[in-house]
């Protein structure tokens, strides 16, 4: 996809306008009832259920499979210190644990513990819950 010049002029710049605009709202009220929810539900915030989502789909159920931080970072759109510090969090309340890569000893690799997998099943209904009264047409 190509991005016009700065100057270009953009047919109804207005609906485009408008349309960001509705978007920015529609995310900030799905992030905000997802933190809400989440967190009075089950002590989760928003990134940290969608760090435990990630890594649910990306281990099949087997710790030894584990993703890489820098996996996680992309598809979590986070940076990758403010990453860093919700897996601390994670780790310290027993939900995942980091090791080095094994087959790159400068990289950190992430695996879902029990409890961690325990916690993302019991909030997932949530989640979806929550999605659904938020992003239904």
């Amino acid at each position: 996809m190509s991005t016009p010049a700065p100057n270009a002029a953009v047919p109804d710049e207005h609906g485009l306008v408008d349309a960001w605009r509705t978007l920015l709202a529609r995310q900030a009220a799905t992030a905000c009832a997802l933190d809400r929810e989440l967190n009075e539900r089950h002590g989760l915030g928003m990134s940290e259920f969608e760090v435990l989502e990630r890594l649910v789909e990306g281990t099949e159920g087997d710790c030894k499979a584990t993703l890489r931080v820098q996996e996680l970072a992309t598809s979590v759109h986070l940076s990758q210190s403010a990453l860093s510090r919700l897996i601390a969090r994670l780790e310290k309340a027993g939900l995942v644990e980091r090791s080095m890569c094994a087959e790159d000893r400068r990289g950190v690799s992430v695996c879902l513990t029990s409890e961690g997998r325990s916690r993302h099943a019991a909030a997932r209904p949530t989640h979806r819950s929550v999605l659904a009264a938020t992003l239904a047409p």
